[in-house]
């Protein structure tokens, strides 16, 4: 089946099955294509406590699906592939930060959404990395130990230099492979760039920011300025969507190891396999299942960002 007679497939399937389908903007664009809501994974969380249809299929990773059935918990929610997972999310155990939380209670957890259920449970506010910095700075509390990505840790503690910020070693492992000396090479080749940079970046790195933000503000920023090229310091995708939202401009990968394999895994005929199966009642669409106890103890601290204004 040819690539578009597909996604037309999918579009029947969606409405057949009263679905939704939330796509991550490091999708492919086949898949963007045919989203009823793509962004960053806060622009997502907020789509899917919006959602007032049946079921909800997510393109992205596991720990964005789980997000997305804590704000939707009336909802039937897949993820399209099963396998596809977040390194960064997983990478922390719950009982290690209660460890820490007796041994220093008077700091507020702050967790990435980039995180489990499961360690969002134990944590006290959600933040996203456009929200991270004026949020911390909302917290009253001037003690944080931030979680799990010191890379974005280290971009709030440069931004927020009045509170004591704790971080421990953890981050994206793609952001994070990212050298300054590939942004020096970059910058040689394309001298009147921009560079465009995601904050999971390595400091050395996002020094070279000529603007450091979310994927969505990277879009944006790119989309409005009156500059003609950039280099783009984020995941693959990013720089393939601006390709095709901004023909006249230029954009230069930042470095060949900003591929996701794990948001790589979604392909189309995963979204139209997983609208068979909710179509047909069978059990191969991956859903995500929680308690409603398990819901309402990760829920807390996205409700907390939320009330600081995330």
């Amino acid at each position: 089946m040819k690539i578009h007679a597909l996604q037309e497939e999918i579009i029947r399937l969606k409405k057949e099955t009263n679905t939704v389908i939330l796509a991550h903007s490091y999708q492919t664009r086949d898949i963007i294509e045919i989203a009823d809501y793509f962004g960053d994974s806060y622009k997502l969380s907020v789509d899917a406590s919006k959602v007032s249809a049946d079921n909800i299929l997510f393109c992205g990773v596991h720990f964005m699906a789980e997000t997305a059935k804590m704000l939707a918990p009336t909802k039937n929610v897949y993820l399209a592939n099963r396998m596809a997972t977040c390194p960064m999310a997983e990478q922390m155990d719950a009982d290690i930060i209660r460890q820490l939380k007796e041994k220093e209670p008077d700091r507020t957890v702050v967790a990435y959404v980039n995180t489990t259920a499961s360690l969002k449970a134990v944590c006290d506010v959600c933040v996203t990395s456009s929200s991270a910095v004026r949020i911390v700075k909302a917290i009253d509390n001037d003690k944080i130990l931030f979680i799990p990505d010191c890379n974005l840790g280290s971009y709030v503690q440069k931004n927020v230099p009045e509170k004591d910020i704790k971080l421990l070693q953890g981050g994206c492992p793609i952001h994070a492979s990212v050298r300054a000396v590939e942004v020096e090479k970059q910058k040689k080749l394309h001298p009147n760039a921009l560079v465009l940079v995601h904050p999971e970046c390595i400091p050395k790195v996002v020094e070279y920011a000529d603007y450091a933000g979310s994927t969505s503000g990277i879009i944006e920023y790119a989309k409005k300025s009156d500059a003609k090229e950039f280099i783009i310091g984020t995941e693959l995708s990013i720089l393939q969507h601006l390709q095709y939202e901004c023909p006249d401009k230029k954009f230069y990968l930042m470095s060949k190891n900003l591929v996701c394999p794990n948001m790589k895994l979604t392909s189309l005929i995963d979204v139209y396999e997983s609208l068979n199966s909710i179509k047909n009642g069978t059990d191969d669409a991956f859903k995500i299942i929680m308690s409603d106890n398990e819901i309402k103890a990760s829920r807390r601290c996205i409700d907390e960002m939320i009330r600081l204004g995330g």
